[in-house]
């Protein structure tokens, strides 16, 4: 929250944001968060917090401007239910299990730089797999930690839209905020990225192959199914 200048608002200063967290904070079987405003044009938000007693929504001032108050219904559902879920934390534990892996990673490449000797004698073999292990273990684990958040956000797609029963209010959201932030990403930290409903970062075709968000399209095509599910 202090990195990216977030204030904490209160009912007054923001009645309509409350009202609606209220709302699904009770319909959600959770505390209501607290809920905090970032000044930027940009639409976007995010959830934080290690459990639903200590979690925080914050959203960007844009977002207002931006969303309607159905489509706003739909973002803040979606943080929501990534506080029910436990998902900041759940996103923490893998993020740390992934950097364990590239400490272990690093301790056997220095390893291999200074204990090289015990490799001669022809075991080339066993130096290929030594030099394969520290090439693909990172890779490995990065990769599982992105599956794991994109897996999060689907499923907080998902229960957002169950929770407002309206999953093209979270698509029309999620289509709006996508088209806002390519054209002017939010001053971001790629470390605190993953923490956005839609991914801040400058698009391209590295950043979407690596991205811990799901495609924006997929995940507005999931919605659409969805609501042609619940009205048939």
């Amino acid at each position: 929250m202090r990195a990216y200048g977030a204030r904490e608002v209160s009912p007054s200063a923001a009645p309509e944001l409350h009202e609606i967290v209220r709302e699904l904070s009770l319909r959600a079987d959770i505390l209501v968060p607290r809920l905090y405003i970032i000044e930027s044009d940009t639409p976007n938000a995010f959830a934080t917090g290690r459990n639903p007693e200590n979690a925080a929504v914050a959203v960007t001032s844009g977002i207002m401007r931006v969303c309607n108050r159905e489509e706003l219904k739909g973002v803040l559902a979606h943080e929501l239910l990534h506080i029910k879920n436990r998902d900041i934390l759940v996103s923490s534990i893998a993020a740390t299990l992934a950097g364990a892996v590239m400490v272990l990673c690093s301790l056997l490449r220095w390893d291999m730089l200074f204990g090289l000797g015990s490799y001669r004698g022809g075991d080339d073999r066993g130096l290929l797999h030594y030099v394969s292990l520290l090439i693909l273990a990172p890779i490995a684990a990065t990769l599982i930690q992105l599956t794991i958040s994109r897996m999060r956000e689907y499923k907080a797609d998902e229960g957002g839209a169950m929770l407002i029963h309206d999953p093209i209010g979270l698509a029309v959201a999620l289509r709006k905020l996508a088209v806002f932030n390519r054209r002017d990403p939010l001053d971001t930290n790629a470390s605190t990225a993953h923490l956005f409903i839609v991914n801040p970062l400058a698009d391209g075709v590295l950043m979407r192959l690596f991205s811990t968000h799901p495609p924006i399209d997929d995940r507005i095509r999931r919605l659409e199914k969805m609501a042609l599910r619940m009205s048939a």
